[in-house]
Order: C-alpha cells, then sequence, then structure tokens
C-alpha cells in the first residue's frame, strides 16, 4: 500500500481505502481499480493524495483500449465478462429457488440466496463499478427475475451510502431480492402485454404485495423483509397501494426498495420501448413531487445515483456530445457538459436535456 498524488496514479492502478470529500460525500470505494474517469473525478473534487495497492500483473493498464468510448471499455473488461455471467447463474438460481417456494411450498433459504447475491458485488467491488455494470446490461427484458436482481444490488449500493451497518445492509439486499416474488403468481398476459394495462388488469398487478406476502410467509423471514414484500409500492403521501399506508407506518426497507423499484424499471428495458436514460429517471423523480418518499433517502440516492455519472460522455437532445462536468444541486437531472463549443448549463437550458450515456 503506497499514498500518492493524484498526478502520479495510472489506470490500472486498485484504490486501498475509500476516498471521501470534504463534504463527506464517497468518491471512490476501497478496490475500484482506478481508469481516466475516475482520476479525473479525484482532480475535481480537489483530492490530492490517496492510498493505491498494487495491481496485480495481469490487469495492468492496456492504453490502448481507451480509444474506445467507456460504456464500450466496460463491456470489453474482464470485470465486465465476469459480473455477467454470475448475474446470469444467479438469477438462474433465484428463478429455481423461487420456483420451489410456489410450486412445493418449500422454505426459502434467504441465506443461501443471499450469498450468491453478494458474490456478484464481491466480483464489481465498487459501488460505481455496479451501475456502470447495469447500466452495460439493459439489454435484458424487465422480466421479474432479472429486475428483482437489479434492484437487490441497487439497494445493496443504497445501503451502503446511508452508511447502514452490515446486518443492515443485508436486509435491504434480501428486500430488494424479494419484493416483486407476487408477480409469479400473475397471469403472463398481464405482466408481458406489449401496451398500457386496463383499469381491471391494473388492479390485478396491484395484488402482487400481499402475493408476495403470502407465499413468503411460511420461509420465516425478518420482520423487516416481510414488511417490504408488502408495502414497497407504498408512498409516503399515502397514494400507494395495497393500504395507502402513510409516513412513519411504512417500513425503512420498504421505503428504500421503493425508490430502487422505480429506479430499475424506467432505466432497464421493457416489452414495449428501450431502457431510459439515467438522467431522465431521475427528472420523472424530480417531477413527480419528491414528498412520495423519504426525503432523506430520495435526496442521498438521486445525489449519488448522479455522482456516479459525473465525467460520463453523454449525448444531448439536440444532437451534440460532451463530458458531464458539473453537478446542480438544486436540479440533479441537468448538469453542466462540456461540449466541443463550450461549457453548457442544462439548468439553464429546459429545452436540452440528456438523451444517452456514451
Amino acid at each position: 500500500m503506497r499514498r500518492l498524488n493524484v498526478s502520479e496514479l495510472v489506470p490500472g492502478m486498485i484504490v486501498a481505502e475509500d476516498v471521501y470529500s470534504y463534504n463527506n460525500q464517497l468518491i471512490l470505494p476501497k478496490g475500484l481499480i482506478l481508469n481516466d474517469k475516475t482520476i479525473t473525478k479525484l482532480a475535481y473534487y480537489s483530492i490530492f493524495m490517496i492510498k493505491i495497492e498494487d495491481p496485480p500483473a495481469d490487469q495492468a493498464s492496456d492504453t490502448s483500449s481507451y480509444e474506445l468510448s467507456y460504456s464500450e471499455r466496460i463491456r470489453k473488461s474482464p470485470e465486465f465478462i465476469r459480473f455477467r455471467k454470475e448475474f446470469e447463474e444467479d438469477v438462474h438460481n433465484f428463478k429455481m429457488a423461487i420456483n420451489d417456494v410456489v410450486e412445493k411450498s418449500t422454505p426459502l433459504d434467504l441465506n443461501k440466496l443471499l450469498n450468491h447475491t453478494l458474490n456478484i458485488m464481491d466480483i464489481s467491488a465498487t459501488t460505481p463499478c455496479v451501475f456502470d455494470m447495469l447500466h452495460n446490461m439493459r439489454q435484458y427484458d424487465d422480466a421479474t427475475y432479472v429486475h428483482s436482481m437489479n434492484v437487490a444490488l441497487i439497494c445493496n449500493i443504497f445501503a451502503r451510502w446511508l452508511r447502514m451497518s452490515e446486518e443492515q445492509i443485508q436486509l435491504a439486499t434480501a428486500s430488494g431480492l424479494l419484493h416483486d416474488i407476487g408477480k409469479v403468481k400473475l397471469p403472463d398476459n398481464i405482466i408481458k402485454k406489449p401496451g398500457k394495462l386496463t383499469d381491471l388488469e391494473y388492479d390485478i398487478v396491484k395484488t402482487h404485495p400481499r402475493e408476495g406476502y403470502r407465499l413468503l410467509k411460511n420461509s420465516h423471514l425478518p420482520v423487516a423483509v416481510m414488511d417490504a414484500v408488502l408495502m414497497h409500492h407504498e408512498r409516503c403521501d399515502g397514494s400507494g397501494y395495497p393500504m395507502g399506508t402513510t409516513g412513519k407506518k411504512i417500513g425503512m426497507y420498504a421505503k428504500m426498495v421503493a425508490i430502487a423499484d422505480v429506479y430499475d424499471a424506467m432505466t432497464s428495458a421493457r416489452i414495449y420501448r428501450g431502457p431510459l436514460c439515467p438522467f431522465t429517471a431521475i427528472s420523472l423523480f424530480e417531477s413527480e413531487g419528491l414528498n412520495k418518499y423519504e426525503p432523506q433517502f430520495i435526496m442521498t440516492f438521486l445525489e449519488n445515483v448522479v455522482n456516479t455519472y459525473l465525467l460520463n460522455d453523454v449525448r444531448l437532445s439536440n444532437g451534440a456530445t460532451g463530458k458531464i462536468v458539473f453537478i446542480n444541486k438544486d436540479r440533479l437531472s441537468a448538469p453542466t457538459v462540456q461540449t466541443s463549443f463550450g461549457y453548457l448549463d442544462l439548468s439553464k437550458h429546459p429545452d436540452i436535456s440528456i438523451e444517452a450515456l456514451i
């Protein structure tokens, strides 16, 4: 382990301990393999020195790969290839376990399921890396099992942003993993319908929290996880379902899953549309009204999500491309972008938005 000036860092080095900004915001987590984007990020936050570990010999930097776009480099990386393989295997194992619960009334082995899920986190190892990986796997249709795995990983990261204990992180991960299990009892022609649901069909969909609770009631799961299964569609202003519960009556993990669930649903592929850009999702959260969600949770989530995309290359709705260089705290969905014709503060140009990450 060595302490180096940021000017001495090169892609391939490994961060040896969490790096925080002066206002205590996590900038880079321990275990992150540095690249040009993350090194620039340190300078942006005026971080002058960090501790690094020597990378394994087989992970030495290949400067020729940096001619590719950031997303292309992610998809070609050994970490992404391993992540995708482990992700697909774990989704399959998860599906088999849930099928046993549904068809054979077999009690769910939560520890076994969590171990599989946490293995994915070990491969990706870092907060920004997980969001990069998930963003580059959005070709999957938003099936129940894939969506549930995504929400589990997002809840794991979310809990770390909230500085929760390891036990709480596991409960948050389990809540995300199991939140939508009731959907396996719904008709396929509704779940996979390529268009708007009728009022009757939507009423059927709204039964899935109670169905999930019923399916898992004999598995002796923690009360907090069961609450999340039942209440992840409740909203703090009482506009949710199935009970229209408000505020403090909604469990902590249900409030976390509510945010992760909506974010993943918007940024994943659907039968009737492709995945939305993360900044479109953030804009929808802002326009919908943040009073639907726990204030501390939604602001922590959105600020940290936006931060993971700082210095990413983007394409704008006017056709221009550029790099995100500054986050506007008052309007998180409209950062400042450095383009070939100068700096563009999107908060002052409501007619221009971020169309895609590139």
